[in-house]
């Protein structure tokens, strides 16, 4: 088997190539909005901590 031969995959590279390609997005999206969800809790929590205090 040669290399061409091993990432045409038979006929079926787009296929397989592409599933992988969207499948490195979706994570990619999902660290993302687990990151900006994360910033989001922790300013939420900073606010509710902060107007504990003034009380």
């Amino acid at each position: 088997m040669t290399w061409s031969e091993f990432f045409a995959m038979n006929g079926y590279a787009l296929y397989v190539w592409g599933s992988y390609g969207v499948t490195l997005l979706v994570f990619l999206i999902e660290i993302i909005a687990v990151r900006h969800r994360r910033k989001l809790a922790v300013r939420q929590l900073r606010l509710m901590n902060e107007s504990g205090d003034a009380e």
